[in-house]
Protein backbone atom coordinates (compact mmCIF):
# COMPACT_ATOMS: atom_id res chain seq x y z
CA UNK A 1 0.00 0.00 0.00
CA UNK A 2 1.41 3.40 -0.94
CA UNK A 3 1.53 6.16 1.66
CA UNK A 4 -1.49 8.29 0.71
CA UNK A 5 -1.16 10.98 3.37
CA UNK A 6 -0.45 14.43 1.97
CA UNK A 7 -1.53 13.41 -1.55
CA UNK A 8 -4.86 15.29 -1.71
CA UNK A 9 -6.63 11.95 -1.29
CA UNK A 10 -10.29 12.47 -0.37
CA UNK A 11 -10.23 9.27 1.65
CA UNK A 12 -7.11 10.02 3.67
CA UNK A 13 -7.27 13.81 3.95
CA UNK A 14 -10.57 13.62 5.86
CA UNK A 15 -8.70 12.42 8.94
CA UNK A 16 -5.26 13.88 8.19
CA UNK A 17 -5.13 15.75 11.49
CA UNK A 18 -6.03 12.72 13.59
CA UNK A 19 -5.24 9.04 14.06
CA UNK A 20 -8.56 7.83 12.65
CA UNK A 21 -8.28 4.91 10.19
CA UNK A 22 -10.21 5.85 7.01
CA UNK A 23 -12.44 2.98 5.90
CA UNK A 24 -15.24 5.05 4.41
CA UNK A 25 -15.40 6.24 0.76
CA UNK A 26 -15.27 3.47 -1.89
CA UNK A 27 -11.63 3.95 -2.84
CA UNK A 28 -9.13 1.10 -2.43
CA UNK A 29 -5.66 1.69 -0.99
CA UNK A 30 -3.92 -0.78 -3.31
CA UNK A 31 -1.71 0.21 -6.21
CA UNK A 32 -3.35 -0.24 -9.60
CA UNK A 33 -2.11 -3.08 -11.86
CA UNK A 34 1.65 -2.78 -12.54
CA UNK A 35 1.23 -2.32 -16.30
CA UNK A 36 -1.27 0.48 -15.67
CA UNK A 37 1.17 2.23 -13.33
CA UNK A 38 3.97 1.80 -15.88
CA UNK A 39 1.84 3.27 -18.64
CA UNK A 40 0.84 6.23 -16.46
CA UNK A 41 4.54 6.94 -15.81
CA UNK A 42 5.33 6.67 -19.53
CA UNK A 43 2.50 9.02 -20.48
CA UNK A 44 3.50 11.49 -17.76
CA UNK A 45 7.08 11.51 -19.01
CA UNK A 46 5.85 13.03 -22.28
CA UNK A 47 4.83 16.10 -20.30
CA UNK A 48 1.55 16.72 -22.11
CA UNK A 49 -1.92 16.25 -20.64
CA UNK A 50 -4.31 17.22 -23.43
CA UNK A 51 -7.90 16.45 -24.28
CA UNK A 52 -8.86 12.89 -25.14
CA UNK A 53 -10.63 10.91 -27.81
CA UNK A 54 -11.51 7.25 -27.39
CA UNK A 55 -9.23 4.93 -29.42
CA UNK A 56 -10.85 2.22 -31.52
CA UNK A 57 -8.91 -0.37 -29.52
CA UNK A 58 -10.73 0.60 -26.30
CA UNK A 59 -14.11 0.17 -27.98
CA UNK A 60 -12.94 -3.25 -29.15
CA UNK A 61 -11.83 -4.46 -25.70
CA UNK A 62 -15.02 -3.20 -24.03
CA UNK A 63 -17.16 -5.02 -26.59
CA UNK A 64 -15.02 -8.16 -26.30
CA UNK A 65 -15.14 -8.18 -22.49
CA UNK A 66 -18.90 -7.73 -22.56
CA UNK A 67 -19.26 -10.85 -24.67
CA UNK A 68 -16.70 -13.00 -22.84
CA UNK A 69 -17.47 -12.00 -19.24
CA UNK A 70 -21.22 -11.40 -19.35
CA UNK A 71 -22.45 -13.12 -22.53
CA UNK A 72 -23.81 -9.72 -23.55
CA UNK A 73 -23.51 -8.50 -27.13
CA UNK A 74 -23.14 -4.72 -27.50
CA UNK A 75 -22.16 -2.50 -30.43
CA UNK A 76 -19.80 0.45 -30.64
CA UNK A 77 -22.59 2.95 -31.30
CA UNK A 78 -24.36 1.98 -28.07
CA UNK A 79 -21.42 3.20 -25.94
CA UNK A 80 -21.45 6.76 -24.56
CA UNK A 81 -18.30 7.88 -22.70
CA UNK A 82 -18.56 9.70 -19.39
CA UNK A 83 -16.03 11.23 -16.96
CA UNK A 84 -17.68 9.44 -14.02
CA UNK A 85 -20.56 7.34 -12.80
CA UNK A 86 -22.33 9.92 -10.64
CA UNK A 87 -22.82 12.31 -13.54
CA UNK A 88 -24.32 9.35 -15.45
CA UNK A 89 -26.95 8.90 -12.73
CA UNK A 90 -27.78 12.59 -12.84
CA UNK A 91 -27.94 12.73 -16.63
CA UNK A 92 -30.29 9.74 -16.60
CA UNK A 93 -32.64 11.63 -14.28
CA UNK A 94 -32.37 14.71 -16.47
CA UNK A 95 -33.48 12.64 -19.48
CA UNK A 96 -36.76 11.84 -17.70
CA UNK A 97 -37.24 15.26 -16.11
CA UNK A 98 -40.29 16.09 -18.22
CA UNK A 99 -41.76 12.63 -18.83
CA UNK A 100 -41.50 10.84 -15.46
CA UNK A 101 -43.47 11.44 -12.29
CA UNK A 102 -40.90 9.79 -10.01
CA UNK A 103 -37.67 7.84 -9.69
CA UNK A 104 -37.87 4.55 -7.79
CA UNK A 105 -34.88 3.00 -6.05
CA UNK A 106 -34.12 0.36 -3.42
CA UNK A 107 -32.78 1.51 -0.07
CA UNK A 108 -30.28 1.48 1.49
CA UNK A 109 -28.50 2.86 -1.55
CA UNK A 110 -25.42 4.74 -2.68
CA UNK A 111 -26.19 8.41 -1.73
CA UNK A 112 -26.21 9.92 -5.28
CA UNK A 113 -29.22 7.71 -6.07
CA UNK A 114 -31.13 9.66 -3.42
CA UNK A 115 -29.98 13.12 -4.50
CA UNK A 116 -29.97 12.83 -8.30
CA UNK A 117 -33.79 12.82 -8.77
CA UNK A 118 -34.21 16.06 -6.84
CA UNK A 119 -31.68 17.87 -9.02
CA UNK A 120 -34.06 17.18 -11.91
CA UNK A 121 -37.16 18.13 -9.89
CA UNK A 122 -38.26 14.50 -9.68
CA UNK A 123 -39.68 12.73 -6.65
CA UNK A 124 -37.47 9.97 -5.24
CA UNK A 125 -39.58 7.00 -4.14
CA UNK A 126 -37.63 4.80 -1.77
CA UNK A 127 -38.41 1.09 -1.77
CA UNK A 128 -36.76 -0.47 1.31
CA UNK A 129 -35.17 -3.86 0.81
CA UNK A 130 -35.96 -6.75 3.14
CA UNK A 131 -33.60 -9.11 4.96
CA UNK A 132 -34.22 -12.81 4.33
CA UNK A 133 -31.86 -15.31 5.99
CA UNK A 134 -29.26 -12.61 6.66
CA UNK A 135 -29.33 -11.41 3.06
CA UNK A 136 -30.92 -8.33 1.55
CA UNK A 137 -33.51 -8.85 -1.17
CA UNK A 138 -35.78 -6.62 -3.24
CA UNK A 139 -39.19 -6.30 -1.60
CA UNK A 140 -41.36 -7.18 -4.60
CA UNK A 141 -44.53 -7.12 -2.53
CA UNK A 142 -43.85 -3.49 -1.65
CA UNK A 143 -42.79 -2.71 -5.21
CA UNK A 144 -46.01 -4.11 -6.67
CA UNK A 145 -48.10 -2.07 -4.24
CA UNK A 146 -46.71 1.23 -5.50
CA UNK A 147 -48.49 3.49 -7.94
CA UNK A 148 -46.40 4.23 -11.00
CA UNK A 149 -46.83 6.18 -14.20
CA UNK A 150 -45.85 5.06 -17.68
CA UNK A 151 -42.37 6.42 -18.31
CA UNK A 152 -41.19 6.52 -14.69
CA UNK A 153 -37.55 5.65 -13.99
CA UNK A 154 -36.22 2.82 -11.81
CA UNK A 155 -32.61 3.27 -10.66
CA UNK A 156 -30.95 -0.08 -9.96
CA UNK A 157 -27.60 -0.65 -8.25
CA UNK A 158 -26.32 -4.03 -9.42
CA UNK A 159 -24.16 -5.37 -7.77
CA UNK A 160 -25.64 -3.43 -4.91
CA UNK A 161 -23.84 -0.75 -2.95
CA UNK A 162 -23.88 -0.86 0.07
CA UNK A 163 -25.39 -4.32 0.83
CA UNK A 164 -23.12 -6.22 -1.56
CA UNK A 165 -25.78 -8.28 -3.32
CA UNK A 166 -25.08 -9.95 -6.65
CA UNK A 167 -28.69 -10.30 -7.77
CA UNK A 168 -29.73 -13.69 -9.14
CA UNK A 169 -31.25 -14.26 -12.55
CA UNK A 170 -34.61 -15.04 -10.96
CA UNK A 171 -34.62 -11.72 -9.08
CA UNK A 172 -33.58 -9.80 -12.17
CA UNK A 173 -36.24 -11.47 -14.31
CA UNK A 174 -38.88 -10.67 -11.73
CA UNK A 175 -37.78 -7.04 -11.73
CA UNK A 176 -37.70 -7.11 -15.53
CA UNK A 177 -41.34 -8.25 -15.63
CA UNK A 178 -42.32 -5.44 -13.25
CA UNK A 179 -40.56 -2.87 -15.45
CA UNK A 180 -42.21 -4.11 -18.63
CA UNK A 181 -45.68 -4.46 -17.10
CA UNK A 182 -45.53 -0.91 -15.72
CA UNK A 183 -43.95 0.58 -18.87
CA UNK A 184 -40.95 1.94 -16.92
CA UNK A 185 -37.31 2.69 -17.79
CA UNK A 186 -34.16 1.63 -15.93
CA UNK A 187 -30.80 3.16 -15.13
CA UNK A 188 -28.59 0.32 -13.91
CA UNK A 189 -25.33 1.19 -12.14
CA UNK A 190 -23.10 -1.86 -12.68
CA UNK A 191 -19.75 -0.33 -11.74
CA UNK A 192 -18.92 -3.18 -9.32
CA UNK A 193 -19.69 -5.93 -11.86
CA UNK A 194 -16.12 -7.29 -11.97
CA UNK A 195 -15.86 -7.60 -8.19
CA UNK A 196 -17.91 -10.75 -7.51
CA UNK A 197 -16.49 -12.26 -4.32
CA UNK A 198 -18.81 -15.22 -3.83
CA UNK A 199 -17.63 -18.32 -5.68
CA UNK A 200 -20.16 -19.72 -8.11
CA UNK A 201 -21.92 -16.39 -8.74
CA UNK A 202 -21.66 -14.28 -11.87
CA UNK A 203 -22.77 -10.85 -12.93
CA UNK A 204 -25.75 -10.66 -15.27
CA UNK A 205 -26.20 -7.24 -16.91
CA UNK A 206 -29.81 -6.17 -16.53
CA UNK A 207 -29.99 -5.14 -20.18
CA UNK A 208 -28.82 -8.60 -21.25
CA UNK A 209 -32.03 -10.29 -20.07
CA UNK A 210 -33.89 -9.66 -23.32
CA UNK A 211 -34.15 -7.16 -26.16
CA UNK A 212 -37.28 -5.53 -24.81
CA UNK A 213 -35.67 -4.62 -21.50
CA UNK A 214 -32.45 -3.57 -23.26
CA UNK A 215 -34.48 -0.94 -25.12
CA UNK A 216 -35.53 0.52 -21.77
CA UNK A 217 -32.18 0.42 -19.97
CA UNK A 218 -29.25 2.77 -19.49
CA UNK A 219 -26.35 0.67 -18.17
CA UNK A 220 -23.46 2.44 -16.41
CA UNK A 221 -20.05 0.75 -16.22
CA UNK A 222 -16.39 1.67 -15.62
CA UNK A 223 -12.98 0.16 -14.82
CA UNK A 224 -12.55 2.57 -11.90
CA UNK A 225 -13.73 0.43 -8.96
CA UNK A 226 -12.20 -2.81 -10.22
CA UNK A 227 -8.76 -1.47 -11.09
CA UNK A 228 -8.68 1.48 -8.67
CA UNK A 229 -8.75 4.24 -11.30
CA UNK A 230 -11.43 6.68 -10.06
CA UNK A 231 -9.10 9.68 -10.38
CA UNK A 232 -8.76 9.26 -14.14
CA UNK A 233 -12.46 9.70 -14.91
CA UNK A 234 -13.26 7.15 -17.61
CA UNK A 235 -16.73 5.59 -17.43
CA UNK A 236 -19.37 4.73 -20.00
CA UNK A 237 -23.06 4.17 -20.56
CA UNK A 238 -24.43 1.41 -22.80
CA UNK A 239 -27.76 2.43 -24.37
CA UNK A 240 -29.09 0.26 -27.20
CA UNK A 241 -32.25 2.31 -27.86
CA UNK A 242 -31.17 5.03 -30.29
CA UNK A 243 -33.91 7.46 -29.21
CA UNK A 244 -33.01 7.02 -25.55
CA UNK A 245 -29.31 7.28 -26.39
CA UNK A 246 -29.81 10.55 -28.26
CA UNK A 247 -31.82 11.97 -25.35
CA UNK A 248 -28.99 10.99 -23.02
CA UNK A 249 -26.40 12.66 -25.26
CA UNK A 250 -28.54 15.79 -25.58
CA UNK A 251 -28.86 15.99 -21.80
CA UNK A 252 -25.05 15.87 -21.57
CA UNK A 253 -24.40 18.69 -24.03
CA UNK A 254 -22.57 21.68 -22.62
CA UNK A 255 -22.39 20.10 -19.17
CA UNK A 256 -20.49 16.79 -19.24
CA UNK A 257 -16.90 16.74 -20.55
CA UNK A 258 -15.24 13.81 -22.27
CA UNK A 259 -12.83 11.63 -20.28
CA UNK A 260 -9.18 12.78 -20.40
CA UNK A 261 -6.70 11.19 -22.80
CA UNK A 262 -4.91 9.40 -19.97
CA UNK A 263 -8.26 8.09 -18.70
CA UNK A 264 -8.95 6.36 -22.02
CA UNK A 265 -5.45 4.88 -22.26
CA UNK A 266 -5.30 3.60 -18.68
CA UNK A 267 -8.80 2.14 -18.94
CA UNK A 268 -7.74 0.13 -21.99
CA UNK A 269 -4.55 -1.04 -20.32
CA UNK A 270 -6.45 -2.18 -17.25
CA UNK A 271 -9.03 -4.08 -19.30
CA UNK A 272 -6.44 -5.60 -21.61
CA UNK A 273 -3.69 -6.61 -19.17
CA UNK A 274 -5.11 -6.35 -15.65
CA UNK A 275 -6.92 -9.68 -15.39
CA UNK A 276 -4.34 -11.57 -13.31
CA UNK A 277 -4.18 -8.60 -10.94
CA UNK A 278 -7.99 -8.63 -10.69
CA UNK A 279 -8.00 -12.33 -9.83
CA UNK A 280 -5.46 -11.75 -7.03
CA UNK A 281 -7.47 -8.77 -5.82
CA UNK A 282 -10.63 -10.88 -5.55
CA UNK A 283 -8.77 -13.44 -3.42
CA UNK A 284 -7.43 -10.73 -1.12
CA UNK A 285 -10.79 -9.00 -0.76
CA UNK A 286 -12.52 -12.32 -0.08
CA UNK A 287 -10.12 -13.00 2.81
CA UNK A 288 -10.63 -9.47 4.15
CA UNK A 289 -14.37 -9.97 3.93
CA UNK A 290 -14.32 -13.27 5.79
CA UNK A 291 -12.07 -11.85 8.51
CA UNK A 292 -14.22 -8.74 9.02
CA UNK A 293 -17.45 -10.73 9.01
CA UNK A 294 -16.18 -13.25 11.55
CA UNK A 295 -14.75 -10.64 13.92
CA UNK A 296 -17.60 -8.15 13.76
CA UNK A 297 -20.21 -10.91 14.09
CA UNK A 298 -18.72 -11.72 17.50
CA UNK A 299 -19.74 -8.31 18.87
CA UNK A 300 -23.23 -8.41 20.46
CA UNK A 301 -25.58 -5.81 19.06
CA UNK A 302 -23.83 -5.59 15.70
CA UNK A 303 -24.92 -7.49 12.58
CA UNK A 304 -22.64 -7.44 9.51
CA UNK A 305 -23.82 -8.60 6.08
CA UNK A 306 -21.23 -10.56 4.13
CA UNK A 307 -21.04 -9.05 0.63
CA UNK A 308 -21.39 -11.36 -2.36
CA UNK A 309 -19.81 -8.59 -4.45
CA UNK A 310 -18.02 -5.22 -4.05
CA UNK A 311 -15.39 -4.46 -1.39
CA UNK A 312 -17.98 -2.88 0.92
CA UNK A 313 -19.57 -4.40 4.03
CA UNK A 314 -22.93 -3.19 5.38
CA UNK A 315 -23.22 -3.29 9.16
CA UNK A 316 -26.33 -2.95 11.34
CA UNK A 317 -25.26 -1.27 14.59
CA UNK A 318 -28.71 -0.41 15.93
CA UNK A 319 -28.44 -3.13 18.55
CA UNK A 320 -25.74 -1.15 20.35
CA UNK A 321 -28.38 1.28 21.54
CA UNK A 322 -26.26 4.26 20.50
CA UNK A 323 -27.81 7.30 18.87
CA UNK A 324 -24.94 7.76 16.42
CA UNK A 325 -22.79 4.62 15.84
CA UNK A 326 -20.80 6.47 13.17
CA UNK A 327 -19.55 9.10 15.63
CA UNK A 328 -19.02 6.43 18.30
CA UNK A 329 -16.56 4.43 16.18
CA UNK A 330 -15.01 7.58 14.72
CA UNK A 331 -14.18 8.68 18.26
CA UNK A 332 -12.64 5.23 18.72
CA UNK A 333 -10.35 5.81 15.74
CA UNK A 334 -12.25 4.11 12.90
CA UNK A 335 -13.78 6.25 10.15
CA UNK A 336 -16.68 4.39 8.50
CA UNK A 337 -19.45 5.61 6.21
CA UNK A 338 -22.62 6.76 7.96
CA UNK A 339 -25.64 4.64 7.10
CA UNK A 340 -27.87 7.71 7.33
CA UNK A 341 -26.37 8.92 4.05
CA UNK A 342 -27.59 5.70 2.41
CA UNK A 343 -31.10 6.05 3.82
CA UNK A 344 -30.67 3.90 6.96
CA UNK A 345 -29.82 5.49 10.32
CA UNK A 346 -27.97 3.24 12.77
CA UNK A 347 -26.06 1.44 10.01
CA UNK A 348 -22.44 1.68 8.85
CA UNK A 349 -20.50 0.84 5.70
CA UNK A 350 -16.98 -0.54 6.00
CA UNK A 351 -14.46 -0.40 3.14
CA UNK A 352 -12.56 -3.71 2.82
CA UNK A 353 -10.20 -2.35 0.14
CA UNK A 354 -7.20 -1.97 2.43
CA UNK A 355 -4.27 -4.01 3.70
CA UNK A 356 -5.11 -6.81 6.09
CA UNK A 357 -2.96 -5.28 8.81
CA UNK A 358 -4.89 -2.00 8.60
CA UNK A 359 -8.21 -3.86 8.67
CA UNK A 360 -7.11 -5.89 11.70
CA UNK A 361 -6.04 -2.69 13.46
CA UNK A 362 -9.43 -1.09 12.75
CA UNK A 363 -11.31 -4.14 14.02
CA UNK A 364 -9.27 -4.16 17.24
CA UNK A 365 -10.21 -0.54 17.79
CA UNK A 366 -13.87 -1.39 17.24
CA UNK A 367 -13.62 -4.25 19.74
CA UNK A 368 -11.93 -2.02 22.31
CA UNK A 369 -14.63 0.62 21.90
CA UNK A 370 -17.30 -2.05 22.33
CA UNK A 371 -15.72 -3.29 25.57
CA UNK A 372 -15.71 0.26 26.94
CA UNK A 373 -19.37 0.52 26.02
CA UNK A 374 -20.34 -2.68 27.81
Amino acid sequence: MPNRTGTSSLKWEKYSSSDVIPLWVADMDFKSPPSVVDLAVEISSRGNFGYGVCPESLYEIVIQRSSVYYDWSIDKQTIVWLPGMVCGLNIACKVFQQSASQVLTNTPIYPPFLTAPGYSQLKCTRVPMVVVENQYEIDFEKLLSLETKSGDLFMLCHPHNPVGRCFSQDELLRLCNFILERDLFVCSDEIHCDLILEKGLRHIPFASLNGEIADRTITLMAPSKTFNLPGFGCSYAVISNIKLRNKFKNAMRGIVPDPPAMGFLLAEEAYRNGEQWRIELIKYLRTNRDLAFSEISSLPGITPYSPQATYLMWVDARGLGIENPHSFFEDAGVGLSNGADFGNCGFLRLNLGCTRSLLEKAIERMKTAFLRLS
